[in-house]
């Protein structure tokens, strides 16, 4: 039974995740879904999120409108290739034990974070090859998240993406995804009144929250912001593994919560190698003013 506080939480990350979405053009998903799952099971949480980004990414996608022409061709393959994982996906979703699917939500969520973390750049030189098995991979994700951010942030920095092409490009790729599974959810009868209950609790959040991101995210800088939101995730992401493996009989407390030390660990030590390159780009920037 959802308790007070729980919907306190769930307000407010949910207004965060949306601050973030605004600022960065995604996170909205990968932020609330980590917590929610604490409290939600995915069957009941992943049906209003996903009516939820249908708005936040029809925003984005409106507002980065320049970079689609430049992108659209580009996407294609993914958009084809995203159709069939959707739809294996959301009947994954329908028929799986909820706590497996909490524990597969985890357990692909966190090495996505981390590698994003880590900073790794490894262009593809077959794009258009590549599209429909990555599209393919990313519908299925998203079809039982609601994430798909981390696999298509880090493909699209790889493939050198600029700011408004990469916004265009994942807002283009996550309307049509959610689109697609807020219809597969449909026809599967996923919908509830308890999913119903979770969107217009959090409606309001993000109403507020997408436009304050945009606008916050000119006074902070981007770069750190989105270094510490991957922090935040993969803390979030490495507890709530923890959880589920004792939920699931995988493991025992406190065992199964060094993983999630394990997880800080190594997050605190990319975090420390992330400041430690800005400072030294810092000084040799201030070097060569003063030259």
């Amino acid at each position: 039974m959802t308790t007070e506080s729980d919907l306190i939480i769930l307000i407010s990350i949910t207004l965060f995740a949306a601050a973030v979405n605004g600022a960065l053009g995604h996170g909205f998903s990968s932020i609330t879904v980590p917590v929610a799952l604490l409290f939600y099971t995915n069957r009941i949480l992943n049906p209003a999120l996903v009516l939820v980004e249908i708005f936040i990414n029809s925003y984005i996608l409106l507002i980065n409108w320049r970079g689609l022409s430049k992108v659209w061709k580009r996407v294609i393959p993914i958009l084809i290739g995203m159709v069939p994982g959707i739809i294996f996906g959301s009947y994954v979703l329908s028929s799986v034990h909820p706590g497996w699917i909490k524990f597969t939500t985890f357990a692909v969520l966190l090495p996505l974070i981390l590698l994003q973390a880590a900073g790794v750049r490894k262009p593809i030189h077959s794009e258009r090859a590549v599209g429909l098995p990555f599209g393919s991979g990313v519908g299925f994700l998203y079809s039982i998240t609601t994430v798909s951010g981390p696999p298509l942030a880090l493909m699209f920095n790889n493939q050198g993406f600029v700011k408004e092409e990469f916004r265009a490009a994942l807002g283009l790729i996550r309307v049509t995804e959610a689109l697609l599974t807020a219809t597969a959810y449909y026809f599967l009868g996923l919908y509830s009144t308890e999913s119903r209950a979770i969107l217009f609790t959090i409606a309001p959040s993000v109403l507020i929250g997408v436009p304050l991101g945009g606008f916050m995210i000119h006074r902070l800088n981007p770069e750190t912001f989105r270094r510490l939101c991957m922090s935040f995730d993969a803390w979030v992401v490495g507890f709530g593994l923890s959880r589920v493996l004792i939920e699931l009989n995988l493991l025992v407390s406190p065992t199964a919560y060094l993983l999630w030390f394990f997880v800080i660990a190594v997050d605190a030590y990319l975090l420390y190698q992330f400041f430690a390159k800005g400072k030294l780009k810092l000084h040799e920037s201030q070097k060569i003013k003063t030259v």
